[in-house]
């Protein structure tokens, strides 16, 4: 009993799954990578890459129809199945969840100030701005980044 109840300390789920060896105090996206890492190493996996995107468009599909339900706890549930089964594609592709998620969050972060800056220099605020103007430059600094390298 000790042992299980300082297992729940460290943040251990105190499952008997092999999942459950996962500290449940991971970031979600790095727990999810590692859980489906494991998963993989036991022998639950896609054998390949076809399958998993069909996954994804599934738990998409699933979410577009929870939508209009209007319930929050379905709705909930579907963005999660549909942000695991990204992850999992992540995880198939090579690629660090977790690190993704925070370039993309750098980048849309990068162009937003890139936004902000131009509508400034153009003597307006954003609330002055029309979502097509703020689109417009949203592509412009996506290509600038491009064409930059950055």
């Amino acid at each position: 009993m000790k042992i299980v109840s300082r297992a729940k300390r460290r943040g251990f789920s105190g499952s008997r799954s092999s999942l459950g060896k996962i500290p449940t105090h991971t970031p979600a996206l790095a727990r999810a990578q590692r859980i489906t890492e494991r998963a993989s190493d036991l022998g639950f996996d896609w054998p390949a890459l076809d399958p998993v995107w069909d996954k994804v468009e599934e738990e998409l599909r699933e979410l577009k129809s929870a939508v209009p339900t209007g319930d929050p706890t379905r709705i909930e549930e579907e963005a999660g199945d549909l942000f695991f089964s990204l992850v999992n594609l992540c995880r198939f592709l090579h690629v660090d969840a977790e690190e993704t998620l925070t370039r993309a969050v750098d980048r849309f972060v990068k162009r937003f100030a890139y936004i902000e800056a131009r509508v400034e220099a153009g003597g307006r605020t954003l609330a002055e701005s029309s979502l097509e103007e703020m689109d417009a430059l949203w592509e412009e600094a996506k290509r600038k980044e491009r064409e930059e390298g950055l």
